[in-house]
């Protein structure tokens, strides 16, 4: 297979993803609106939990190559870091709806190059100093904090953001030890202890058809981060990553569809800043990549 059908396949695979990690929100949503949150994302973990231990016993050395590791430490870390994160994510989209945050959330690959620097040591240009200005321009546009009362609810999926943004950083930092499947083992396992430890305390009885969403929730965790493993397979990161604001888009319309969620015109517009300022992020990334 050519590099060209590698990414074209790596495009289509980074689309399926969004796509399906927006469909995996407006679940989250509608069962956190009715369940407590840390049910929910518990429940959620001991299925992606037994999804990455099958994974890795289907690989050469088992669950023992899985789980060894040159940074336990930082590995363990990096799951607890994205469980939590899920747990604030979840909490913003009930609270703020499903648009707003993501809107807000979109800024994450600008703290990624923000915080490149002081966490990887990486070089960042003025160009992309002056992007990650114009985004946040963006995020206070979708916020309003000169209208009215501003809502500390706000904040939430920006913690969201920051948290998913060390976590990236994490990821590039492992990997410069360990291998992929290694890094995706513990982020299963180290999540499925977290969520566990504080779930458990918040169980609450579920109806039969919420329970069916709860399966499909489950089911489109795994399958999710089983495309996106295959898509930074197959194409480079830096070609593909940009079609992953396409989950901004896609989770808008459920919101829309499913929640009469409104898209207020500040937020259309601030949004549209932050995705603008992260693709030309990206694209410097890119080019400083080949230099």
């Amino acid at each position: 297979m050519s590099s060209h059908q590698n990414t074209n396949l790596g495009i289509w695979l980074m689309v399926a993803t969004s796509f399906i990690f927006a469909l995996q929100d407006g679940i989250s949503r509608h069962l956190a609106g009715e369940y407590n949150v840390y049910m929910i994302i518990m429940i959620r973990y001991w299925f992606f939990a037994a999804f990455v231990i099958s994974f890795a016993t289907r690989k050469s050395g088992g669950l023992r190559n899985a789980a060894f590791s040159q940074v336990t430490l930082v590995q363990i870390l990096r799951g607890v870091l994205l469980s939590c994160e899920i747990l604030i994510a979840v909490t913003a989209f009930v609270v703020l709806g499903l648009i707003e945050a993501h809107a807000v959330f979109a800024v994450y690959p600008l703290l990624v190059a923000a915080l490149s620097g002081p966490v990887l040591g990486e070089r960042v240009g003025w160009r992309r100093w002056v992007a990650i200005g114009i985004g946040f321009v963006g995020v206070l546009i979708i916020l309003e904090p000169g209208y009215g009362v501003f809502q500390i609810e706000a904040l939430i999926p920006l913690l969201a953001a920051f948290m998913f943004a060390l976590y990236g950083l994490l990821n590039r930092w492992v990997a410069r030890f360990d291998s992929s499947a290694v890094s995706f083992f513990w982020t299963g396992v180290a999540g499925a202890v977290v969520t566990t430890s504080i779930g458990v305390w918040h169980w609450e009885p579920m109806i039969g058809t919420d329970w069916a969403w709860m399966g499909l929730l489950c089911l489109t965790s795994a399958s999710s981060h089983y495309l996106l493993i295959r898509a930074y397979e197959v194409a480079e990161a830096s070609a593909i990553q940009p079609f992953a604001y396409l989950q901004l888009v896609f989770a808008s319309f459920i919101g829309i569809t499913l929640f009469n969620e409104i898209l207020r015109p500040n937020v259309a517009i601030g949004a549209a800043i932050v995705v603008c300022a992260g693709l030309f992020t990206l694209w410097r990334a890119r080019v400083a990549e080949k230099r």
